[in-house]
């Protein structure tokens, strides 16, 4: 209730309502944080969950984590454990650094508990968040790294840009989640198709194979994230590829392009172009989860994404199927405090969709 009622607002008032700006500050602070030892030691004894599991051969303190876009460039990994993640996300990184979209281009819409970004992929490159990880070393936690395709690169020559990212980040991350279903960069999308996708993976499965033999570890486990905007259908094809060619897991789901759900004071802003998450997200993501758990979930655990705005959410994502649960917009409308409630709530009882030990 703090959060929501004073610390948020205070942020937008000093932001002038720039939601990115607010964005930037938070990350820039917490930066600053986990440089502090004593505090980030005292944070972590509060909003810490300890409710192990393991997944995908991974063992994580806890089952709720840190989703993708928070913390693109690794600027802040040390500040996310103490606030009691079990894991975090970086990325969506590219081979090539580059700006994103123009701004404005992130929206946060708290009164449908949700936020519309079409950031596309900003970031600093793949080599620059390796050099960052070398420089500063890993998180207490597992560490995921997103990577995504350049969007000067034409979406012909994409295996050549998630290759070069997965061979400067794989000696850093726990596990690779493959973005080939964000909505805002042109093409992407198109890499989900059975023949774009099973060239895709056929390559960074050899190339994750050859590193960790190069390194004498095991391969890192690669996920591939989905779009919730899928039909049954092509979700299912997606599935067939990825248990066909070793995929360790499913992150479910990417933002949509649905506008259903905005309460008619966000509807004004339902033609602005990019992708939707939270809230009026929650109901399809569930059904993929549950989609996906049911038609593999014994070969395929699922990382659940999307509409986790409360520990009901949690709930029922674990209850459909989910191994472990991402947060990011519930996280930045609710704060840590959020963290801590899911954490509470999935220890109660053990993650249905646990798998991959």
């Amino acid at each position: 209730m703090l959060f929501d009622r004073i610390v948020r607002p205070g942020l937008y008032r000093l932001a002038g309502g720039d939601a990115e700006t607010v964005h930037e500050r938070t990350v820039r602070a917490l930066g600053g944080l986990a440089r502090t030892r004593p505090l980030t030691r005292g944070l972590r004894r509060y909003y810490g969950t300890d409710n192990p599991t393991t997944v995908f051969g991974v063992r994580f303190p806890n089952p709720v984590g840190l989703a993708a876009g928070m913390d693109k460039d690794g600027r802040a990994p040390g500040a996310w454990p103490a606030l009691g993640f079990g894991f975090v996300e970086l990325g969506t990184v590219t081979r090539l650094a580059q700006p994103g979209n123009p701004r404005p281009r992130l929206f946060a819409l708290p009164d449908s508990e949700a936020v519309l970004n079409r950031m596309g992929f900003n970031n600093d490159g793949a080599d620059a968040l390796a050099r960052r990880l070398a420089r500063h070393g890993k998180p207490e936690i597992p560490l995921g790294i997103s990577i995504g395709k350049s969007k000067v690169t034409p979406v012909a020559d994409a295996i050549d840009d998630y290759r070069a990212s997965l061979t400067a980040l794989h000696p850093y991350a726990d596990y690779v989640a493959v973005n080939v279903s964000s909505p805002n960069t042109p093409g992407l999308r198109t890499l989900q198709d059975r023949g774009a996708l099973t060239e895709l993976l056929t390559e960074l499965t050899r190339t994750s194979a050859t590193l960790a033999r190069e390194a004498g570890r095991t391969p890192v486990p690669l996920l591939v994230k989905l779009s919730p905007d899928l039909s049954t259908e092509a979700i299912a094809e997606l599935l067939d590829v990825c248990v066909s060619h070793g995929v360790a897991g499913v992150i479910a789901t990417n933002t949509t392009l649905a506008r259903d759900g905005l309460t008619p004071r966000d509807a004004a802003l339902a033609d602005e172009a990019g992708g939707l998450s939270g809230r009026p997200l929650a109901a399809r993501a569930r059904e993929v989860v549950r989609f996906v758990h049911d038609e593999a979930g014994d070969r395929l655990p699922v990382v659940a994404v999307g509409g986790i705005c409360t520990p009901d959410d949690a709930e029922r994502m674990r209850d459909a199927g989910a191994s472990l649960v991402q947060l990011y917009t519930g996280f930045a409308l609710h704060g840590p405090a959020l963290v801590r409630r899911v954490n509470r709530a999935l220890a109660a009882r053990p993650v249905r969709g646990a798998a991959g030990a």
